[in-house]
């Protein structure tokens, strides 16, 4: 039988709630987007290296037929991680994703559609690997908050993207979450606003108390629709970066990630020697930041996670404590250098 027209009925099955989540949940667009993300691997794979996909049920093969068909899929495993690595330029935590959405569906052929194709998937591997973070700084934040000489070197559309940016690393939410935010998400109690927001991916309610500048990005672009600028996610990574490339923020960062398991360090793509903070930037960021900003000012990590919609055992969310425990430190390093200066001018002036 043909993979590809198998994959096909598998997506739709998850499209059409036919395929569940193990708690009964329907699964959500984004999760159907990465299945199919998956296909078009598939698809490009078999038809650039020749490659036959084809499933087979083994409840009646002989021996030597399981034999055969266990070296197909190792073969299979073998090409198309090749492929995905090589070809793509794939790293680590994509190919790991892909493998994981195969083995998936191999799943739900046997437990689904009860084909018997054998278990052989269970041998395709399946890499993590922990991709870093390089949230902005508290000050750096806040100078794209209250810097209005900076604001008014932008242009309209800049501005737009630059209270898109600053709302999101405050409020912690998504990007899904935050494009599509309406005026139903605004609730009003005792004169302070708040946002309610069900997240799109989890289905986890959140109330998030508005600061004041964030109530007056709101009271800038609040229509019948939308409480923000609408923006796609491509165009807004590339106003991301060339917001804070503008704003300064140019230091160079190393940025390392993992290939078969070997870490690898990316290089820049642009005329500079070194990766920028602002090259590496994107919608992601705003999430980050918002995350780490709250930690390192000494909100209580359960609150936090209640914000972000983080579970308790997420080791995601540990990342962001570690980060900003480094943030904590600097600031505590230089309370105790302004300590240690205020000793020795006493010291000298009573000398």
């Amino acid at each position: 039988m043909s993979l590809i027209d198998l994959y096909l009925q598998f997506i739709d099955a998850n499209k059409r709630g036919k395929r569940l989540q193990p708690n009964g949940n329907r699964l959500s667009s984004g999760t159907i987007t990465n299945y199919i993300y998956t296909l078009n691997l598939l698809r490009s794979f078999s038809s650039e290296k020749s490659f036959e996909l084809r499933i087979r049920p083994v409840r009646y093969l002989t021996t030597r037929q399981l034999e055969t068909e266990k070296n197909y899929w190792r073969k299979f495993y073998k090409r198309f991680t090749d492929y995905l690595y090589n070809d793509c330029g794939h790293f680590d935590n994509y190919v790991g994703q892909t493998m994981k959405n195969v083995r998936v569906f191999f799943n739900y052929l046997n437990k689904g559609l009860t084909l018997g194709v054998g278990d052989f998937h269970k041998s395709f591997y399946v890499r993590k690997e922990q991709i870093p973070i390089f949230p902005l700084m508290p000050h750096e934040l806040n100078f794209l908050i209250n810097n209005k000489k900076f604001e008014a070197s932008l242009t309209r559309r800049m501005i737009e993207a630059k209270d898109f940016f600053v709302f999101g690393c405050t409020v912690a939410l998504r990007l899904s979450d935050l494009l599509n935010l309406k005026k139903s998400n605004l609730k009003i109690v005792n004169d302070q606003q708040y946002l309610v927001v069900r997240s799109v991916k989890t289905k986890v309610d959140t109330l998030i108390k508005l600061p004041q500048y964030a109530t007056e990005i709101i009271a800038k672009y609040s229509t019948k629709r939308k409480l923000l600028p609408v923006f796609n996610k491509s165009n807004l990574n590339t106003y991301i970066k060339r917001l804070l490339e503008k704003a300064g923020l140019t230091q160079p960062v190393q940025k390392l990630r993992e290939r078969r398991g070997m870490t690898v360090e990316l290089k820049s793509k642009m005329r500079y020697p070194f990766l920028r903070l602002c090259d590496i930037a994107s919608s992601h960021t705003m999430r980050r930041t918002a995350i780490t900003t709250m930690l390192s000012l000494g909100v209580p990590e359960q609150i936090v996670r209640k914000v972000s919609g983080h579970s308790p055992a997420s080791r995601d969310f540990y990342r962001y404590v570690a980060w900003s425990q480094t943030i904590q430190d600097q600031e505590m390093e230089r309370g105790f250098a302004h300590l240690q200066k205020m000793s020795s001018a006493m010291d000298n002036a009573d000398s």
